[in-house]
């Protein structure tokens, strides 16, 4: 490795950003003032982030970076891709520090050097680092956001599953013990029509909010969704949950056209977190485990997935695909739909009457389109849209309201012809007791909130694998 300091110095100032140290400041700032994201509740330990112009991209990436805004980090990892060169494995920048207009990022060399030895994957060439703007535009938003904090620049040549473990097995060494934040940087698909660039950016989406590397994987390494940063964000999410991280939430999305108006040829962007929720709001699993597999989960999120993009698109209802006994098993569903972080569609099929993969089918189709709370999902709105699924448990009716547990179970109160049904999730998501649980849905069945203790009111406990 070369001892002598050689700075890494700006190679798009001006282009891909302001080079005017001023107007540079205020235009982040101004990106993180609009910037309104969902809450989240926890420690962030990493973050995706776009890397197009900032005309293109700043407003995106603004949603990851106020997520952070001034807090302090001992280490921040940026992963990027590599545009310009190709070599095996990945770099780090071990010779300097890295300069932007608005001043000196300070590498942490010995962190680079502790990385190298880790893992031959793992080695030093500058010139990978020279014209690479991925990383470097990520580095004028940490100064503007962050308080504190030293740099660990990595450009990734591989991008395949076995380097991004390999990666994250050195990493996590080296962040051990360290407040660290670990940023992958990543444009999403490139170059398509707005509608197709959509549907492929959704999928990245869907799994990166599953929080789900292996998944995200697959799904790019299929062709049905792209992203030039897909090892940063694989690597990234390995990373933190190898951190303790065990929830993950997507931001913001927009495409190229939203900003020009050009809607022929797109790129699209995305800024998502993933973190360590806080104490007492991760806890146990809600619901229960019914025994599907992660594969199983993945193939109702697509069948939930592709049957709301025919909708959309006007065509027919997509066959299901070859299903495993447990997908053919006679069960209900709730299908919950999220954008931004808030309610927009949830309907379930009650009773056990169809294979699982069918209820989800059809549950899907009926949240998005049918719920009479919300008016019928568009287009524009599907990249944003979250998509839960919970495979319920046959129902049971108690006399006792101390079997009720809340985390657990959901709830459904019959009286005469009213009738109300909540969630596990939902009580867990409020904070409810058990009473309040009751109450509300009481409530949710037009009911006064203590019409559960009424002799003829029903209740029925049943659970859910919610994933």
């Amino acid at each position: 490795m070369e001892k002598i300091k050689r700075d890494r110095r700006p190679a798009v100032a001006g282009m891909f950003y302001p080079g005017a140290p001023d107007e540079l400041s205020a235009q982040i700032d101004t990106f993180l003032e609009n910037a309104d994201p969902p809450p989240v509740e926890g420690e962030i330990l990493a973050l995706v982030s776009p890397h197009a112009g900032y005309i293109y991209s700043g407003q995106i990436a603004a949603y990851g970076y106020k997520t952070v805004r001034g807090n302090r980090y001992d280490l921040v990892v940026v992963i990027s891709p590599s545009h310009r060169a190709y070599f095996k494995g990945a770099s780090v920048y071990a010779a300097g520090d890295y300069l932007t207009p608005l001043g000196t990022a300070r590498v942490d060399r010995e962190a680079c050097e502790a990385l190298m030895a880790q893992d031959p994957v793992i080695q030093f060439h500058p010139q990978v680092h020279e014209q690479e703007h991925a990383l470097e535009v990520q580095v004028p938003f940490l100064q503007r956001a962050l308080a504190e904090f030293r740099l660990l620049p990595i450009v990734m040549g591989s991008q395949d599953y076995a380097t991004c473990e390999r990666l994250k097995a050195a990493l996590t060494q080296v962040l051990e013990g360290k407040k660290a934040l670990v940023v992958a940087s990543s444009d999403l698909s490139h170059y398509h029509p707005d509608g197709e660039a959509r549907k492929l950016d959704a999928r990245v989406a869907e799994a990166l909010d599953r929080f789900d590397p292996a998944g995200l994987h697959e799904v790019l390494n299929s062709g049905k969704a792209e992203a030039c940063g897909g090892g940063p964000m694989i690597t990234a999410m390995l990373t933190a949950r190898a951190l303790g991280a065990t929830s993950a939430k997507v931001l913001a999305y927009a495409n190229s056209g939203d900003i020009t108006g050009d809607r022929q040829a797109v790129v699209g962007y995305l800024s998502a977190v993933f973190f360590k929720p806080e104490d007492g709001k991760s806890g146990k699993k809600v619901g229960v485990d019914l025994g599907l597999t992660d594969e199983e989960k993945r193939i109702l999120h697509t069948i939930a997935r592709e049957a709301i993009e025919s909708r959309l698109e006007g065509k027919p209802m997509p066959p299901l695909p070859p299903l495993t006994p447990t997908l053919e098993e006679t069960r209900g569903a709730f299908v919950t739909l999220t954008k931004n972080g808030y309610l927009r569609g949830c309907i379930g099929l009650i009773q056990p009457v169809k294979p699982l993969a069918a209820s989800v089918q059809e549950m899907a189709v009926a949240a998005a389109f049918q719920d009479p709370r919300f008016p019928p999902l568009t287009k524009d709105e599907w990249p944003s849209v979250e998509i839960e699924i919970s495979a319920l448990t046959p129902f049971k009716e108690i006399a006792d309201l101390s079997e009720i547990q809340v985390g657990t179970h959901g709830l459904y109160i019959q009286k005469g012809l009213y009738s109300g049904l909540l969630l596990p999730q939902v009580a867990t998501e409020y904070g409810w007791n058990r009473e309040e649980f009751l109450q509300q849905t009481c409530l949710k069945a037009g009911l006064h909130p203590m019409a559960y203790k009424d002799p003829d009111a029903k209740i029925y406990v049943f659970s859910a694998d919610i994933f």
